[in-house]
């Protein structure tokens, strides 16, 4: 089962940066690039919201309206990591924050959580004003 786990998490102020990074562990061999490998995000009280995602083929990238142009996905393929780099952040962005993966990558619905598989225990970040 492939396991993946998210680091990168903290506290900053509002217009900081953070880069959050997502890496399978505990089964040998898996390729992230074999996946779509997506950002998810969830506040207290709130659900769990598509924040982007980046495809395995081709690593077509969408983003939610809310982090557009703040926001970047990439993924490392030799270091079999993706990343979420946060800019200009601000207060509404905090939430704990998961990656997860999804066989699926010609689907218009990747920013919807229903769309992915398996999930690391996710990072918080908290943005202070």
């Amino acid at each position: 089962q492939l396991q993946l786990v998210e680091s990168g998490g903290g506290f900053v102020q509002a217009g900081g940066s953070l880069k959050l990074s997502c890496a399978p562990s505990g089964f040998a061999g898996s390729a992230l690039d074999y996946y779509t490998v997506g950002w998810f995000r969830q506040a207290p009280g709130k659900q769990r919201e598509g924040v982007s995602y980046i495809t395995g083929r081709s690593g077509s990238t969408n983003y939610a309206d809310s982090v557009k142009g703040r926001f970047i996905i990439s993924r490392d393929n030799a270091a079999n990591t993706v990343y979420l780099q946060m800019s200009s952040l601000k207060v509404e962005d905090t939430a704990d924050y998961y990656c997860g993966t999804s066989a699926y990558s010609g689907s218009s619905y990747l920013l919807d959580s229903r769309m992915y598989d398996y999930w690391g225990r996710g990072t918080q970040v908290t943005v202070s004003s």
